[in-house]
């Protein structure tokens, strides 16, 4: 049987310097919210004038700060093509492996969702720019939110059955410049 490729969502934001890490972390939090099926306990947070959801969870929390923090540094590098970055976050379900033989891994993990988060940053140099720039980013920011939403309340066909009692049914991970990765990387090999 031929694997289906998953549903990849792009989201693209506009942010300065200051706020690249805040606005990243308010849409990973917002993903999350609506794709994390454990029991969580809901919070907001409040950015540029926008209310958005959040998950109280201390590993969540921290992957999400480790990540964010990560993509600033990739963004900023000089290797790195100035002032773009990107960020994906990946859904997975952990599926049978059918083989012929017992050794070996059993289980195996499946993507079924993939949201790619574009991030363009922006460095205003007057104090029009600056105002011209936090406008964009709310704008930014307030699209991408509402994008998640259309989403996730549309597109619900492809998410599989919960088939375990696991405090998380679905592993995820997320990673930075997905694309810069090597071939090896995507295709499972290192």
């Amino acid at each position: 049987m031929e694997q289906r490729r998953p549903p990849e969502y792009i989201l693209e934001v506009f942010a300065d310097p200051a706020c690249v890490k805040d606005i990243v972390k308010a849409i990973l939090h917002t993903i999350f919210f609506h794709r994390y099926f454990s029991s969580i306990s809901p919070l907001t947070r409040d950015l540029l004038d926008l209310t958005l959801p959040a998950i109280d969870d201390v590993d969540l929390e921290t992957l999400i700060d480790q990540r964010s923090a990560a993509l600033v540094r990739a963004i900023e590098s000089a290797h790195q093509q100035r002032g773009r970055g990107q960020l994906a976050v990946q859904f997975f379900e952990k599926r049978r492996r059918k083989t012929y033989f017992s050794f070996g891994k059993a289980d195996e993990e499946v993507c079924w969702e993939q949201w790619m988060l574009d991030v363009t940053l922006a460095t205003p140099r007057t104090e029009t720019d600056v105002i011209k720039v936090r406008r964009a980013m709310e704008m930014s920011l307030h699209k991408a939110a509402l994008k998640i939403v259309n989403i996730v309340n549309r597109d619900k066909d492809h998410i599989p059955p919960i088939t375990t009692t696991d405090a998380n049914p679905f592993p995820y991970q997320i990673v930075v410049n997905p694309k810069s990765d090597g071939w090896g990387q995507r295709m499972g090999i290192f």
